[in-house]
């Protein structure tokens, strides 16, 4: 009869395992290894030696509070005599003597989190376990390793803001395997109201990302729940912080964290689908942040937005249907074995609470191609994220006696659909993994499938008055520029017409605010093929005040014909440039070894600036910690703010250092600087 092995001690081999397992970047002071894949114990015997035929060791695996065989929650398992991946199972790898190496291996499908080990009667022994798309049994296994270090082991990226004619890039500290943020993003599985009700249940749905990419749009907002971000989409962030100031999601998850789970104040759709994307990428779940320019919100699940202007061509609020200036929210990689095949891969899943779904505000995760294929009776809210991308818009003008009219626009949903390229920092165009291109056999039969009306059928002829609005290269906060709304008569007559030309100050979720500019002109004539271009100054002095955190100015031109009664309307929205922060390197940059940073804004402003901050952070580049360093003096127009930090590398590899500009008229100007760290 085999003897059990008498254990004195043992050694989790923390630096070994954890850099085998990628998760290195986490600490090596405690276990945190992937699924499917073997890590080593070493045990040291008090007294006898391992025998292949002559010793046992019984082990026992747990996780959750009630823990079950039924649930894959609990596993016991002896020796073998070697390692099987498809199930808990352990095998003894050193040669006979009294130290032992244990190597030990769970199921590519076992649930993540938090697990208990008991090693015979030798002791107890604690780890993470984490998703391992490094591993081809596990669903969301990747085959590509460049990928992988883009959408699993990358601490920073690009969020792409402004509009769909000028995209801004905004950098983004993800921090996921920084100092308690893994800690965070557990307790975020364990405070979900799923996991309160039944506990055992849901540590057993911990297996499938499906359920987890679902609990985490759920917990990133906090409105069914003790989650992690309170939404505010106004310019009241009494209590808290207005969104544009987060620079990453570290701080928000410790905030979280560390004060009793109350919700974090304030988020808008980037930061709710930031912090998406940090706590996937800890978990395991390979992950990239999207945004969607032009994103339709449909209420009423009728895959059409109807808007409304008045006789300036000024947006009447009538319908809760809104057009955001651009949305973002995650794509988690995954296998749906709960769909017929052909639906793996790339499934979106919207952190930000706008509709509920199945009772809660929460939305998917739903699968690219379903959306592509107007399949929208796939899980999980389809029809929503479809026409988020495909919406219809249908214009009507209201006149002050109460009747509408519809009218021609060319207003279009879903453009431009971006994320940051694999490997390097440019955006990446991804609109096709959507839609079909306009006007495609394609793209009909997909509307058709969607039991919804070809967009093609609903186009007007706009053979006879054209209407677009073209704009000046340099728009830069500070500037005057002008704008132009572009007539063209393509008619065989001559043309009467009103122009109302416009402009508003405009928050990126299409809140109009106050009046930028103004023109109305009662008789604009147009000979046969004659273009006309009429400009409408942009002064700073009377947009300065209106603006709002984004920078947006909402620019329509109204055209109506006196002699056919109809009209026609362009829409654009313009972003204007903050100014570039530059930073320098002040020496060369190794690994644990101090280091400085030169950064510099000019003043673009005619006048002057005050209350000057920039704050840094950067993934193993300042500890975890935001560095803050304000100007004692003001920085009249022209001037450079400038201002030097330093800071200690830990880790060698690519870094992005983020750096955030405040000031009385310049807010939330955001840079950034890629730097390679030598070791």
């Amino acid at each position: 009869m085999a003897q059990a092995l008498d254990i004195a001690r043992w050694d989790l081999e923390c630096e070994f395992n954890n850099t085998d397992h990628r998760t290195e970047l986490n600490g090596v002071e405690r276990l945190i290894v992937r699924r499917g894949q073997p890590f080593t114990i070493n045990l040291h015997l008090r007294s006898g030696v391992y025998q292949p035929d002559g010793s046992a060791l019984d082990l026992t695996v747990e996780t959750g509070p009630q823990p079950s065989d039924q649930y894959g929650t609990q596993a016991s398992f002896g020796l073998t005599d070697q390692i099987d991946t498809s199930r808990w199972s352990a095998a003894i790898t050193s040669p006979p003597g009294n130290m032992v190496s244990l190597s030990i291996c769970s199921p590519p499908d076992a649930p993540i989190g938090r697990w208990r080990l008991t090693l015979g009667q030798g002791g107890r022994v604690d780890f993470v376990l984490l998703y391992n798309p490094w591993c081809t049994g596990d669903v969301v296994y990747m085959d590509s390793e460049e990928k992988l270090r883009e959408y699993i082991l990358a601490q920073d990226g690009i969020i792409y803001r402004g509009g769909w004619k000028y995209p801004i890039p905004t950098p983004w500290n993800y921090g996921q395997f920084e100092d308690g943020i893994l800690n965070a993003c557990l307790r975020i599985l364990d405070m979900n109201p799923k996991c309160l009700r039944n506990p055992g249940k849901d540590a057993s749905g911990r297996r499938n990302p499906i359920y987890v990419s679902r609990v985490l749009s759920a917990m990133v907002n906090c409105n069914d729940d003790k989650g992690v971000l309170l939404g505010r989409w106004n310019d009241d962030y009494d209590g808290g912080v207005s969104p544009l100031s987060w620079k990453g999601s570290v701080e928000i998850l410790r905030n979280w964290d560390t004060n009793a789970c109350q919700p974090v104040r304030f988020g808008q759709c980037w930061v709710f689908a930031a912090v998406a994307c940090s706590v996937s990428r800890a978990l395991g779940i390979p992950c990239r942040l999207v945004t969607n320019y032009n994103s339709a919100h449909d209420t009423n699940s009728d895959l059409v937005i109807e808007r409304y202007v008045d006789e300036n061509g000024q947006l009447v609020q009538k319908s809760r249907d809104m057009i955001w200036n651009y949305h973002c929210w995650v794509e988690n990689w995954m296998t749906r074995p709960d769909l017929k095949p052909g639906f793996d891969g790339w499934q979106v899943m919207d952190p930000t609470p706008q509709e509920k779904s199945e009772g809660v505000y929460c939305c998917g995760p739903i699968p690219l191609k379903a959306i592509k294929e107007g399949e929208l009776t796939y899980k999980y809210d389809a029809s929503f994220v479809f026409a988020e991308v495909n919406a219809d818009v249908h214009t009507f003008m209201k006149s002050k006696d109460g009747s509408t009219k519809k009218i021609i626009s060319s207003v279009q949903v879903g453009l431009k659909i971006s994320t940051k390229s694999v490997g390097s920092d440019r955006r990446e165009d991804i609109t096709h993994l959507y839609k079909y291109p306009e006007g495609t056999d394609e793209e009909r039969e997909a509307f058709t499938k969607a039991n919804h009306q070809n967009k093609l059928l609903q186009q007007q002829d706009n053979a006879g008055l054209l209407i677009v609005i073209k704009v000046s290269t340099e728009m830069r906060k500070g500037c005057d520029f002008d704008v132009f709304a572009v007539i063209t008569n393509n008619t065989s007559n001559e043309k009467k017409c009103r122009l109302v030309f416009g402009s508003r100050a405009v928050s990126y979720n299409g809140i109009l605010g106050e009046n930028c500019g103004f023109k109305d002109l009662l008789n604009v004539q147009l000979a046969p093929g004659e273009e006309k271009r009429v400009a409408l100054r942009m002064n700073y002095s009377k947009y300065a005040e209106n603006l709002t955190e984004d920078n947006l100015i909402r620019l329509a031109a109204l055209l109506l014909d006196y002699g056919t009664q109809e009209a026609y309307l362009a829409v654009r929205n313009v972003v204007l440039v903050n100014p570039e922060i530059k930073v320098r390197i002040l020496g060369e940059p190794k690994e644990n070894r101090k280091l400085a940073a030169e950064i510099t804004l000019q003043n673009p402003l005619p006048v002057p600036l005050q209350n000057c901050c920039f704050t840094v952070e950067g993934s193993n580049l300042t500890g975890g910690q935001i560095f803050t360093e304000r100007l004692n003096s003001t920085v009249e127009p022209g001037q450079e703010a400038k201002v030097k930090i330093y800071f200690t590398p830990t880790h060698s590899g690519l870094r992005k250092l983020v750096v955030d500009f405040d000031s009385n008229k310049l807010c939330h100007v955001k840079g950034y600087r890629n730097i390679i760290i030598g070791k």
